[in-house]
């Protein structure tokens, strides 16, 4: 998994939509991240200190390329809308579900 900073992250969120319109999905996963990579055994160490703010990790995939980020507390606005705009422009291959009608229950 390749760690990237949020621009960079941003415009290959791009290629990745671009790539999946002609075949895959991209699974997105966003996180509280605490800044620490791997858990700490409880029973061997005395526990971590809790951070003050917390991170943001964003991950994406598609087949086998794997990317991510970290966003710090600061930059979360700036982030979101930037986000919030590449989703607009690229979630335009969704389906349209049908509408079922629910039969109404007869009255006894």
């Amino acid at each position: 998994m390749v760690l990237l900073e949020n621009d960079t992250f941003l415009a290959e969120l791009t290629r990745l939509f671009e790539k999946s319109r002609v075949s895959g999905a991209v699974s997105l996963t966003i996180k509280r991240f605490n800044g620490h990579n791997k858990p700490v055994p409880r029973k061997s160490k005395p526990p971590l200190p809790v951070p003050s703010e917390y991170l943001c990790l964003v991950r994406a995939s598609l087949s086998s390329k794997k990317i991510s980020t970290v966003i710090h507390p600061k930059d979360v606005n700036k982030f979101q809308q930037a986000y919030w705009n590449l989703l607009k422009s690229n979630i335009n291959g969704l389906k349209k579900l049908k509408k079922i009608k629910s039969a109404k229950p007869k009255a006894l």
